[in-house]
């Protein structure tokens, strides 16, 4: 006998990487492969880099420029491109609640063309829709108006024929291809990937790529170099400048080695366009739509079949089934969104704010992290003068009067610290000095010294006719001055500087660089024998002065804002490229309790459950690159969190893009204004609380009309099953049913000009499906409680219990159902006792009174004939109030338990 094994079950696959990881993934490839190719060019000889790229020094020609334009392509990068209108119009429509408010329309076309409700479906469809698109196109064109419209030209070195000798031209920077010799100068932006040729005293702001808010010295340069020990980050490089930084000082030659889509730039650029993940809006949106359409799918063949057995009218059963299935369905929800984004989106425009997706002010109401870069959020974004210490760390205005004199007297062009000295000084007038001193020589700044001099005359007293002292003033890394000095200023005193006070003034140096200051050192020499020229070899027996200490200064709003977003429930992380003492400092000064900062680098050897975990309790991530900043966002989202992220540089976008809300401002690069979902007007904390507390308020307005139309509906639906099942005929007639609908839903379209308590905007507000579930299941039966009152009276008060009378019973039902639904609206807008502790606005107020006239009036209007309903008698309307007070009554008690059992309530 043959034995049989038992078959071991196949083990399930892993699920594969999501659509976000992948991207992820192709992101940091590309950005790794991209890096990898320039950090070997940084490596190579600048000769070797110019044979590979098929140039020399003189440039190319422009038969060659034109060949290689059409061979590389401009040298563009990706962008986003808005949908053409009629897909964005398409898009507008694409709504769950829209396709079965289509499908039951097409129904109800089938079966009676002549059917009102077909009408009324199809204003429902097209108004919110419309309105929908209008304001997303609108926002596009507010965005797109954002973008530099001019042309931006670069110095380009080009010859006319092989033979001729170069000439500079200024060409725009899409037409620059590889292989061009490019001349650079201070205020110049970096048009493509250069391998720089040549170089002298050149400075590079890289703050758009890193983060880092001061500006990189590149390393003097000439053609004969022999390239440098390879780096595997090309934002480090020496000897590379890289598009989307630009030039702040000196001047320099470089050969462009990658255009377009093949620079550094381009290569995260170009990962960052398509399709964006789904949002924590979307998310929620979704969950609750299928979770009306699922409880639809359910009760409206209950419904259809009770009818279809007790009644025996199939037809007119199916007719029901579909009045019902409108009556579940919260057909202005799309419209009551739109219209409150839409009212949003005005509002926070008001603010400085432009919204270009308006799904985002409902995620920036939801937000609970904000994620941030700090140069020109916390900070000013300009560099001070913090300090001016003697070697003892004590204020010294001496040694401010000797860094005034060495930043004022120089030719060469100032840098933004030396420019901070003398704002300094001008501003506090605390120095007067140009009429005690002349010029007599500099020895300028370059980057292998670190450091530059002047040499003064002191210009002789009145009546004084002896030869005039020269002074050297030198100011510098303090490493490299230290180095020159032989003695420091001590109180007054000139002292040996000997190792242990060397020791002490590297301390006092290195304390104040702990604190996140870039210091300088400021030392002086007395010239015993005054000529007119000096040179390097001068720099020599100097006298140490003391330090300058210089911060990008906190904003003096910034702590204020904080608490803000704070108090609102918002915590703020920030993440930088910048460096991590810098970043410390910076946040210490505005109130974040820092911790410990984590370094980019360190967050590669967490896996994602790791990093999970260190991101929720970390508040400064400093030293981080484009994909580690993604990753953390990701990592934070993943912990359950609604995140933000703001951001205004290339090496932000993939986090912009990752966020659930990306908000970045007017004057930042343009792969970050498209990648972010909201731009400010002014790069400003208090401007995004502002936009939080209106995003709450959306938010609310629009979880109130979910919320009131889901309880309400399921209350009617629950009370149509009851009367089907007892009652000989139709509780109401299939047009009342949309009637009720329709004059319900209009009434609501002033939702979005309601107001929300403060006590709701103070902490971020979240989708929550389950939440909209058992309200639903818990407030909904109240209605129905009274409803089924009402039918008790009209059955056996008023005798309205046969089909003879089925009209007056119909019409006693309506106006109660639709009284009721109306009036819950202010029961359920707010967790207070309504109209006493809490009022509605007044378009709501408005809204209510005409909708209460407008169910009052159809059973005695004109139109009530053609609708089913007959007028009712006088003392239909004493009961009626009775049933609509003890109605609220009991839910305002329900209310009370339910905020005590499950502390929420909107």
């Amino acid at each position: 006998m043959t034995m049989l094994t038992p078959r071991t079950p196949a083990k399930l696959a892993p699920p594969g990487p999501s659509r976000r990881e992948r991207k992820a993934a192709e992101l940091q490839a590309r950005t790794r492969l991209t890096g990898e190719r320039l950090a070997g060019i940084s490596a190579r000889p600048a000769v070797q880099v110019l044979q590979e790229v098929d140039t020399s020094p003189a440039g190319l020609t422009h038969a060659e420029a034109s060949l290689r334009l059409e061979r590389h392509g401009p040298n563009t990068i990706a962008h986003e491109r808005a949908p053409r209108w009629y897909l964005r119009l398409a898009k507008a429509y694409w709504n769950p609640f829209i396709a079965v408010l289509v499908f039951l329309a097409a129904v109800m076309y089938w079966q009676d063309p002549a059917d009102p409700g077909v009408v009324i479906l199809s204003v429902m469809v097209g108004i919110s829709g419309l309105l929908r698109f209008w304001q997303e196109f609108r926002s596009g064109r507010a965005a797109d108006a954002l973008k530099k419209l001019v042309t931006t030209t670069c110095a380009v070195q080009r010859r006319a024929g092989s033979g001729s000798a170069p000439t500079t031209f200024e060409v725009p920077m899409d037409q620059v291809v590889p292989g061009d010799v490019v001349k650079l100068a201070a205020g110049d932006l970096i048009p493509a990937d250069l391998r720089i040729v040549t170089a002298k005293d050149l400075g590079v702001s890289q703050a758009a790529l890193s983060g880092e808010s001061l500006p990189v010295a590149k390393a003097d340069t000439r053609v004969q170099d022999l390239g440098q020990q390879e780096t595997s980050d090309p934002v480090e490089a020496d000897n590379l400048v890289l598009m989307g930084t630009s030039v702040t000082s000196g001047t320099a030659t470089g050969v462009v080695v990658a255009t377009g889509a093949d620079t550094y730039f381009g290569s995260m650029a170009d990962s960052l366009v398509g399709e964006r993940p789904q949002t924590n809006f979307d998310t929620g949106v979704r969950k609750v739509s299928f979770l009306l359409i699922r409880f639809m799918l359910v009760m409206v063949p209950v419904v259809f079949m009770i009818n279809g057995f007790t009644k025996g009218d199939w037809d007119e059963a199916f007719l029901f089934g579909i009045a019902v299935a409108v009556g579940l369905t919260p057909e202005m929800l799309p419209m009551v969104v739109s219209a409150n984004l839409a009212r949003g989106a005005v509002a926070m425009s008001r603010r400085k704010v432009v919204v270009k997706r308006l799904g985002a002010i409902q995620n920036l109401g939801a937000m609970d992290v904000l994620c941030t870069d700090k140069t020109g959020t916390l900070t000013e974004d300009r560099i001070v003068l913090d300090r001016h210490l003697d070697v003892h760390g004590n204020e010294d205005g001496e040694v401010l009067e000797y860094g005034y004199l060495n930043a004022r007297f120089q030719t060469g062009l100032k840098n933004l610290m030396d420019q901070a000295v003398i704002d300094r000084v001008d501003e506090a007038e605390e120095v007067v000095v140009d009429a005690r001193f002349s010029m007599v020589d500099e020895i300028p700044f370059d980057f292998a010294r670190r450091r530059m001099s002047v040499v003064l005359a002191r210009n002789p007293l009145v009546g004084d006719v002896g030869q005039r002292e020269h002074i050297m003033i030198t100011k510098g890394a303090v490493e490299e001055v230290l180095d020159l000095c032989t003695h420091l200023t001590d109180r007054g005193e000139r002292v040996e500087l000997t190792e242990q006070l060397r020791w002490h003034v590297t301390r006092i140096a290195e304390d104040n660089n702990r604190q996140g200051l870039r210091v300088l050192a400021v030392a002086t020499r007395t010239i015993d024998t005054p000529r007119e020229t000096y040179t390097v070899a001068d720099e020599d027996g100097l006298t140490l002065v003391g330090f300058l200490a210089f911060l990008d200064p906190p904003k003096a709003d910034a702590a204020r804002a904080l608490t803000g977003l704070a108090d609102k429930g918002i915590t703020v992380k920030v993440v930088t490229g910048d460096n991590d003492l810098v970043a410390a400092r910076v946040c210490a000064d505005v109130g974040i309790d820092v911790g410990q900062v984590v370094l980019g680098p360190e967050t590669d050897a967490l896996d994602d459950t790791e990093l999970r975990v260190l991101a929720a309790r970390t508040t400064v991530f400093a030293k981080v690159n484009p994909v580690q900043k993604a990753r953390i966002v990701r990592a934070l989202q993943a912990g359950g969190h609604t995140v933000g992220f703001l951001g205004d540089g290339i090496n932000d976008a993939a986090a912009l893009r990752d966020a659930d809300v990306g908000i970045s401002v007017d004057t930042a690069v343009d792969i970050a204004r498209e990648s972010a979902d909201i731009i400010l007007l002014e790069k400003d904390l208090t401007v995004l609380e502002q936009g939080v507390v209106q995003g709450r308020t959306t938010f609310g307005n629009t979880i109130k009309y979910i919320k009131m139309t889901a309880s309400s509906n399921f209350g009617n639906v629950f009370s149509v099953l009851v009367a089907s099942a007892f009652i000989p005929f139709q509780p109401m007639l299939a047009i009342m049913l949309l009637v009720q609908n329709l004059v319900y839903d209009i009434s609501q379209l002033a939702t979005p000009w309601d107001r929300m308590d403060e006590e709701y905007l103070r902490r971020p507000r979240n989708w929550d499906a389950k939440g909209i579930g058992r309200f639903m299941v818990t407030i909904g039966p109240v209605s129905s409680i009274f409803d089924i009152s009402m039918f008790l009276i009209m059955w056996h008060v008023f005798a309205a219990n046969s089909e003879a009378s089925q009209s007056l019973f119909q019409s006693g039902w309506f106006i109660e159902g639709l009284l009721s639904q109306t009036l819950i609206v202010h029961m359920i807008r707010t967790r207070k006792i309504p109209f006493i502790q809490s009022r509605a606005s007044w378009p709501v107020m408005a809204m209510t009174v005409l909708a209460v006239l407008t169910g009052l009036w159809l059973p005695f209007s004109p139109l009530a004939p053609s609708l089913g309903f007959v007028a009712l008698p006088a003392s239909y309307f004493p009961w009626l109030i009775g049933v609509l007070l003890a109605y609220c009554t009991l839910t305002q008690l329900v209310k009370t338990w339910y905020i005590r059992r499950f502390d929420a309530w909107l």
